[in-house]
């Protein structure tokens, strides 16, 4: 019964999540689609270069607490109002350092002009330092529908303020506009609909505790995103801003896709998988199931977009996005294995391993980091090529210490998300080859949305797929709990 419950629960949760991550890309990709038909793919390079800095201050506004907090068994309102005030104090420093070291990061990239643009957008992370324990609090507790709303306001009116700031003929400055509202707004709504609030307590030893753990994600999530964000770098200093914004669109269209699949099963699988950290076997069983649920859903949309992305960007963002096209082709095979990173990434936090969490992104980014230097000096194509290729590798480190500590290796998870790969392969080379219909591109793309969801459907009831028949019988559970 106690299992039953647990299901519900984390299935109502996923739900609430990943409806609040399908509105908020939804409307942000709307936005994208406006401001990329307004403005020039340099605006976009410019605030990409920005990016690269206020992402790696976002890390450290974490410093793995927030995580701490939600795989901490017995944290209670001293923890989270330590980390709070702690925040707070921390997030003031960075920003400091950020306002004052802006002239050297312009200096850096020969543009005076971007001093402006950085001490504005790094207001976010100020407020990210509220915002980040109200989350934590959030996932802790399970209440993904009251953050479903808080998204929703502060989306819906940071997407206006962007759109305004365009038209108004702002440039660079809409996309910040549009960034730091969304942020300031979110953590306002958030505040207004948890109720949970900082009392008059503060313990060092609470927050040494939590930063004995919580230091080695700080170490492994700024590790992460100094990788991720110095490929960015590279392009920008070495090639054009229209190279990386071409490189960031590619990235962005797979990115909705995976950010809302993908970040709802990892802010919802972490806080129920810490709560049973003790039964290894269910966390075993938890994560397959995640790895073959989340791939079943992944893989379609990843080939689907692949091979309708011509298509789309000629809709979409018309023919002066069209070089984005390659890369969005290779990001979106990346992509479908991403469910790999985060479930046995979400183990071994929820286990209490972050020491071995940091091992592995240390390994990790040895190599990716030669393989930029690598790439780097001969194409942006190249280098995209490359995080694919890393990509993979990347799948076989995460998953090589659940060998031993959940008895659940690569190969094995390979052979179960195998069926989702084939049929979505399959179906993929069907859609490809309907581009060729003498129609309008328009009803071109309609008739392969069409046809690659049937096709997908009709394959997976037919080969009795097990993350269909799983969906199934969850939409037949909920069926009978309203009737």
């Amino acid at each position: 019964m106690a299992d039953n419950s647990l299901k519900s629960k984390t299935f109502s949760n996923f739900v609430w999540r990943f409806a609040e991550r399908i509105l908020a890309q939804l409307i942000s990709f709307v936005v994208s689609l406006v401001l990329a038909r307004i403005l020039s793919p340099d605006d976009y390079g410019t605030v990409a270069l920005i990016l690269v800095f206020t992402n790696i201050m976002q890390v450290f506004v974490d410093g793995g607490l927030a995580n701490a907090l939600i795989q901490k068994k017995d944290a209670d309102d001293i923890d989270f109002s330590s980390v709070f005030y702690f925040n707070i104090v921390w997030c003031l420093a960075l920003y400091s350092l950020l306002f004052v070291f802006a002239p050297l990061i312009a200096a850096f990239y020969g543009r005076e002009e971007l001093v402006p643009l950085i001490r504005v957008l790094g207001l976010t992370v100020v407020a990210s330092g509220v915002k980040n324990v109200q989350q934590a609090y959030v996932s802790r507790t399970l209440q993904f529908r009251k953050f479903f709303w808080a998204t929703l306001i502060g989306t819906l009116l940071s997407a206006i303020i962007g759109i305004f700031l365009a038209l108004r003929g702002f440039g660079a400055w809409a996309i910040i506009g549009q960034y730091l509202g969304n942020i300031c707004i979110d953590t306002l709504a958030l505040w207004i609909t948890v109720k949970w609030r900082p009392i008059k307590a503060f313990s060092f030893n609470r927050l040494r505790s939590l930063l004995s753990y919580g230091w080695k994600l700080l170490a492994s999530g700024l590790l992460e995103t100094i990788y991720q964000n110095v490929w960015q770098l590279v392009i920008g200093k070495i090639y054009t801003p229209s190279d990386l914004a071409y490189y960031n669109q590619g990235n962005k269209f797979p990115n909705i896709i995976i950010s809302n699949v993908n970040s709802s099963i990892d802010s919802v699988l972490l806080p129920v998988m810490s709560k049973e950290q003790d039964d290894v076997n269910r966390v075993k069983a938890m994560t397959r199931r995640a790895i073959k649920t989340s791939v079943y859903i992944m893989a379609p949309l990843m080939f689907g977009l692949a091979v309708t992305s011509e298509i789309i960007v000629k809709i979409v963002l018309t023919d002066k996005w069209l070089p984005c096209v390659p890369f969005l082709c290779i990001f979106c095979i990346s992509n479908i294995f991403m469910p790999i990173h985060t479930a046995n990434l979400n183990a071994i936090k929820a286990l209490g391993r972050s020491d071995l969490f940091l091992k592995l992104e240390i390994i990790k980014k040895v190599v990716g980091f030669l393989a930029l230097i690598i790439s780097a000096n001969i194409s942006v194509m190249a280098m995209a090529w490359t995080t694919l290729i890393v990509s993979f590798l990347f799948q076989i480190i995460n998953a090589w210490p659940n060998r031993s500590l959940l008895k659940y290796g690569y190969i094995e998870q390979i052979k179960d998300i195998m069926p989702s790969l084939i049929i979505s392969a399959v179906m993929a080379i069907i859609v490809y080859f309907m581009k060729r219909i003498p129609l309008n591109m328009y009803l071109v793309l309609v008739l392969q949305i069409a046809v690659g969801i049937a096709s997908y459907f009709l394959f997976s009831k037919l080969f009795k797929l097990d993350s269909f028949l799983y969906f199934m019988d969850l939409a037949r559970s909920v069926l009978k709990k309203k009737k």
